[in-house]
């Protein structure tokens, strides 16, 4: 029998930088329960602000699943709404009086829809973007700045990506926006799209997921299908395009051990969602596990939203991240330990505990170290993957590039892959910083521009210019990982095309 726990009050009340407007009310049902959430909510938001912490159990164990990773990537969360069955309820915005019902793993596999197919609709356009994140954005605009029509798709309902959550202020210089909070950018990004002639020139398909691609007879277009999701059913769209600049960002690591797999183990973008975006603290006491920039920062954010980070637990033997960011975790009393990693998180329902140890030089555990921690949440800030299964299904030409986060498409410095007109940009080209999406976007842009025939005087020039400030920005010691991994893509490059 699977036990909730009900009536923690997780709303986020008071907070130094976001406001969050608890005033118009929406109910709903859960497994038959009355419950409430709010305007601007996501389904699985409103779950976890009312105490729900199992949303899916396992098939095969039937273990409880929780909240993970917030952006639609894992099944933890898929539920039946309305009747419709595998809902990703961490993206699925909240309505009033919808029935939500948890999905039955021990009588059976979920059902599949039952809605009748429809034709799809057709749309031409000059470039498909998917994914309305920093880099997808700064794509759009770049390139429909130059005359080019777009259409950019995204699988949530506002666009924006990481930077709706990114409460922080960006380093760097000014033209990569330093100084300004993410979420500040967003809404930058935001009014430029809104812009004339950009509007024109940009349509948006939001709650759209890009599911394959298709060959098409055509040899000078690129065909692939769309759902959007409407009122909890689908419309499936044909689309053709010209060009295609694939900017879908990447998938958070998981660690092994035992226990991850308990409603309370969080990606630091899932925690990062329900803290900055929908105002609902993940939980009361957090062990989080990466001292990278994104754990550090996560943990900053953590205490600001009111919730107690009993340590910060890092294997390796020095600090990743910025010392900027060790130092105002410190200040506020987290110890950050190095040289220390998770072992097990404590609990059979939910967290209730975890186990640390300390690492020897060889990076495996000192017998006699084991800390238990005090905690009801755990937090997994350990890296990103790259989102590639699209061009990986276009036959892209691949390399595993570990300074660039795993697998990746070979590019050139104009962001084109080994098929013509095809772009990549921002995490999916190779893990880096929000600045440097933003910049890879631009370049990508304008070249899907050029490369249709859009020309502009000083295109070729801005290109430059761009690819002027990437080569600045990996430039600094804390670009030499990502500078590296642009020089092995690069010699890979070389290496294929020389050989043609």
């Amino acid at each position: 029998m699977i036990s909730h726990f009900w009536g923690l009050p997780l709303r986020i009340k008071d907070h130094p930088i976001l406001s969050f407007d608890w005033q118009n009310a929406l109910p709903f049902t859960f497994n038959g329960k009355k419950l409430k959430g709010y305007t601007g909510d996501s389904i699985a938001a409103a779950l976890h602000a009312n105490g729900v912490t199992t949303f899916s159990t396992s098939l095969k164990y039937h273990r409880p699943r929780g909240f993970f990773c917030g952006i639609g990537k894992c099944s933890s969360c898929l539920m039946e709404v309305n009747g419709q069955p595998n809902i990703r309820t961490c993206i699925t915005p909240l309505q009033a009086n919808i029935s939500v019902t948890m999905q039955d793993s021990k009588a059976a596999w979920p059902k599949t829809s039952t809605d009748s197919f429809h034709a799809p609709q057709h749309k031409n356009v000059d470039i498909l973007i998917i994914g309305a994140g920093p880099a997808g954005l700064e794509a759009a605009i770049s390139a429909a700045s130059h005359g080019a029509q777009v259409l950019l798709v995204d699988e949530n309902a506002r666009i924006g990506g990481q930077l709706v959550k990114q409460t922080h202020k960006f380093f760097g210089s000014k033209q990569e926006k330093a100084g300004t909070r993410g979420i500040q950018i967003a809404e930058m990004l935001n009014q430029q799209i809104k812009k004339p002639p950009i509007d024109k020139r940009v349509n948006l398909l939001l709650n759209a997921t890009v599911f394959g691609y298709y060959e098409d007879e055509k040899q000078d277009s690129y065909t692939f299908g769309v759902i959007k999701r409407e009122d909890f059913t689908n419309i499936h769209y044909k689309i053709t395009c010209k060009s295609v600049i694939f900017a879908v960002g990447a998938m958070e690591n998981m660690l092994l051990f035992p226990g991850n797999d308990l409603p309370g183990v969080y990606s630091a973008g899932a925690v990062q969602t329900l803290m900055n975006v929908y105002g609902v603290q993940p939980g009361k006491r957090m062990l989080m596990v990466g001292a990278g920039n994104v754990g550090l920062i996560v943990s900053y954010q953590l205490l600001q939203a009111g919730i107690d980070v009993a340590c910060v637990v890092e294997a390796a033997p020095l600090i990743g991240g910025y010392h900027v960011h060790a130092a105002k975790l410190r200040r506020c009393g987290v110890p950050i330990l190095t040289r220390h990693s998770i072992k097990e998180v404590l609990g059979t329902e939910k967290v209730e505990g975890a186990t640390i140890t300390t690492l020897n030089e060889h990076w495996q555990p000192i017998h006699g170290s084991d800390q238990t921690i005090s905690c009801d949440t755990v937090c997994l800030a350990v890296g990103l993957t790259p989102s590639t299964r699209l061009l990986s299904q276009m036959n892209v030409h691949m390399k595993t590039i570990s300074e660039a986060g795993g697998f990746v498409a070979l590019h050139d410095q104009t962001m084109q892959t080994s098929k013509p007109n095809v772009y990549v940009a921002g995490d999916t080209s190779g893990i880096e910083e929000a600045s440097t999406a933003m910049i890879e976007g631009k370049i990508a842009g304008i070249s899907a521009a050029l490369g249709l025939g859009y020309i502009k005087n000083d295109a070729e020039q801005t290109r430059k210019k761009f690819i002027e400030e990437l080569n600045q920005l990996h430039a600094g010691p804390f670009g030499q990982k990502p500078r590296q991994a642009k020089q092995r893509i690069a010699r890979y490059w070389r290496k294929e095309h020389e050989t043609v």
